[in-house]
């Protein structure tokens, strides 16, 4: 069993952090949470709700989070085969807005639709969404900022697209979808699209006086897939546990690996920031984090998750600004892996495994390059260089004694085990590439090999 309790020293680091950014950023109240191994590790709230410090049950709006919420639904229904990422939004939405008819799903999801970063005025945070009661409200007659797919261009009004696309092929509203396909199973009973007490007020800070001017809660209608949820740490330390390991119940943790993979350029080979499909990935000095931050008036969230840490950070504040909370919730994160590292797992022997796999375990080779393949717990493959950098990826196997790639160059490619007559494997087939047991080692390789063989340079 993992040990739920941080050491003295940890969590004093943690709160030392959260309280300089609550003090310095001059916020009403900050909550902030680590979610260690699926469970909450530690939680602490500074400043004041209603007279009294913020808890884990304390609902604060978390604004562009909600994105991410919306994007799992998406992802579910291109499991169940209801879509497919690439297709364009005006054939499951026949109301969608003419410039965004043609974008695909998944454009939508990475925002490299090329559409603009807000509805058309008023400004539709603090306006209420009965202002703009129909889909084509949500654009102007020319968006287009970008040609689509070229460049990353967030957009508020996209994934309102989105949401109405979930609520078309569910026939309900996102509400009750919501809460039947994430709520419910992960047990997020304190997640809503309007809050719920107890709850904080959101209030913006005078940059120069030490005085408050309290911030409009508005019902944005239907812009609320891109920032309408209100919810608690408790809550999100449940969602941030499913981002990092994924739950059969709501999606696997195959999905949210494609969710995690960037999706547009990144920014030069040492990057901060960028975006896959409906999460923000951010790279923290190299451990990699995914989730995403929130902004609305009166309200900022993060959420981040380091699968390979087995580690989430989570922070709520009921101010416009003041706090780089993005920084602040990696920090936690941050802090409490380099105060107690991950203790691996221990190793244990496979109790039945296929010995059909075992023979296709070891070394290969694409033409004198080395290769290895490694059996896995689950049943899968993992095949990679042997040594060194290179191409790589997690090979699922599809029950007709093939594997598809999940991720990287064979992201979508099939990987074969061709054999002879006698049942034994004579090479690989990956994608059309022949893998061999020895350099160039069967003449099976497509243009043959020379006869004469390996041979010394010339004289």
């Amino acid at each position: 069993m993992p040990d739920m309790e941080l050491l003295p020293a940890t969590s004093r680091a943690l709160l030392h952090r959260l309280a300089t950014a609550q003090a310095e950023g001059r916020v009403p109240s900050l909550v902030g949470a680590v979610v260690r191994d699926g469970a909450p590790v530690w939680t602490h709230g500074r400043g004041l709700v209603g007279g009294q410090p913020p808890t884990a049950d304390t609902q604060y709006r978390i604004g562009s989070l909600t994105k991410t919420f919306v994007a799992v639904l998406v992802m579910r229904l291109r499991d169940e085969g209801r879509l497919d990422l690439a297709d364009p939004l005006g054939g499951h939405l026949p109301a969608a807005p003419a410039a965004a008819a043609g974008l695909t799903v998944a454009q939508l999801l990475a925002h490299t639709g090329g559409l603009p970063s807000e509805t058309p005025a008023p400004w539709w945070e603090r306006t209420d969404g009965g202002v703009r009661p129909e889909l084509a409200d949500l654009l102007d007659d020319s968006p287009v900022k970008h040609p689509a797919g070229r460049v990353f261009h967030y957009s508020n009004p996209g994934f309102a697209l989105l949401g109405a696309l979930v609520e078309q092929l569910r026939g309900k509203p996102l509400e009750q979808v919501l809460a039947e396909e994430i709520l419910g199973p992960l047990g997020m009973t304190r997640t809503s699209l309007l809050p719920r007490a107890p709850h904080a007020d959101g209030w913006a800070v005078h940059p120069w006086a030490d005085v408050l001017l309290p911030e409009p809660a508005t019902d944005t209608g239907r812009m609320a897939p891109a920032g309408q949820l209100w919810s608690t740490i408790e809550d999100l330390c449940r969602f941030a546990a499913f981002l990092g390991a994924g739950d059969p119940a709501v999606l696997p943790e195959a999905s949210l690996a494609q969710m995690r993979v960037p999706a547009s350029p990144l920014d030069g080979p040492v990057w901060d920031l960028t975006y896959g499909l409906g999460m923000q990935l951010k790279n923290d000095g190299g451990r990699l984090l995914s989730g995403h931050t929130g902004s609305m008036p009166g309200f900022l969230c993060t959420l981040w998750v380091s699968p390979a840490d087995r580690l989430g950070g989570v922070v709520l504040t009921n101010a416009t600004s003041g706090v780089s909370i993005g920084a602040l919730a990696a920090d936690l994160v941050r802090i409490t892996a380099e105060h107690e590292p991950r203790i691996p797992d221990p190793w244990t022997p496979l109790e039945t495994y296929d010995p059909a796999l075992l023979e296709l375990a070891g070394p290969w080779y694409w033409g004198p390059a080395p290769a290895l393949i490694r059996l896995r717990a689950d049943g899968d493959l993992e095949f990679g260089p042997l040594a060194g950098a290179g191409r790589s990826s997690r090979m699922k196997a599809q029950g007709d004694g093939s594997w598809l790639g999940l991720e990287g160059y064979y992201a979508g490619e099939t990987l074969r085990a061709v054999r002879d007559a006698a049942g034994a494997v004579t090479h690989l087939d990956l994608g059309s590439f022949v893998l061999t047991r020895q350099p160039y080692g069967s003449d099976t390789v497509p243009g043959g090999v020379d006869p004469l063989g390996w041979r010394g340079g010339p004289a």
